[in-house]
């Protein structure tokens, strides 16, 4: 094969300083999670957990559409039970990468995010999109109930916000995805980069050691129960108080001079 007829990238990847940011590249299909699509998002996720020079991921999509879910002619060649199977584990494993990757991921929805794109956004841990995006679970409509989004879109909305969008399939505005809690907020598309980059700027202008404990905290306790939660918690501050960020923050604190972080 030339390097004329060689496809580009699935995964698009460019990192400023801290920040890494990760770009859907496959804009004349909607960028759909096909089976390449998981991999190729799966390994780039698996090299910037091992890469702690970053703090924060950016996760972006090229073209008009941010993604618009399984590849449904994969789906349709799918017919053994193995090999759907395969397709929505790996859509899974994906999302649970995306929630265990130390540094935190941020979504920069520039347009429409269906089904397993929808779940996507919901999975990251913080989203901003242009006023014009738009997000829906419209499995319905085609006799395929959007069960595998519907696991990260109810931890991320009210419930009957979100059993609403699961059984009318009927797409919700920015400024709706706003106040349900799916996206951080909504802004006008010619700032979506200038807020998404200064959104990563303030992440990472913290310790990352703290931020990653506090990440893998904040989901690890959000289904225990209160009095467990409290016990968890109370151990991790006591984990993070033995670090030497956290003694660094303090002596900054009170001698009010910006703190110089080691990361450790």
């Amino acid at each position: 094969m030339t390097d004329e007829e060689t496809p580009p990238p699935l995964v698009l990847r460019h990192d400023d300083g801290a920040i890494c940011r990760l770009t859907l590249n496959r804009p004349a299909r909607r960028n759909p999670l096909s089976l390449e699509m998981i991999s190729a998002l799966r390994e780039a996720l698996a090299e910037i957990a091992r890469e702690r020079s970053l703090g924060a991921v950016i996760l972006a999509a090229a073209g008009p559409v941010f993604c618009a879910g399984h590849d449904l002619r994969e789906l349709a060649a799918s017919r053994d039970p193995l090999a759907a199977r395969e397709i929505f584990t790996a859509c899974s494993e994906l999302m649970l990468a995306l929630q265990a990757l130390p540094q935190p991921v941020i979504a920069c929805v520039q347009g429409t995010a269906t089904a397993a794109g929808c779940q996507l956004v919901a999975s990251c841990d913080l989203a901003i999109a242009a006023d014009s995006a738009q997000f829906a679970t419209p499995g319905v409509r085609i006799g395929l109930f959007c069960s595998t989004p519907m696991v990260a879109l109810t931890r991320a909305v009210p419930a009957k916000a979100a059993m609403e969008m699961l059984l009318t399939g009927d797409a919700v505005s920015a400024a709706q995805a706003e106040r349900l809690g799916l996206i951080n907020r909504a802004v006008p598309a010619e700032t979506l980069e200038d807020e998404v980059a200064a959104l990563a700027e303030r992440v990472v202008s913290h310790s990352r050691l703290a931020v990653g404990i506090g990440k893998e905290g904040f989901r690890r306790q959000l289904d225990m129960p209160v009095e467990r939660a409290y016990e968890y918690a109370s151990a991790l501050m006591v984990r993070n108080m033995l670090a030497e960020d956290a003694a660094e923050g303090i002596d900054a604190f009170l001698a009010r001079r910006p703190p110089v972080w080691r990361h450790r």
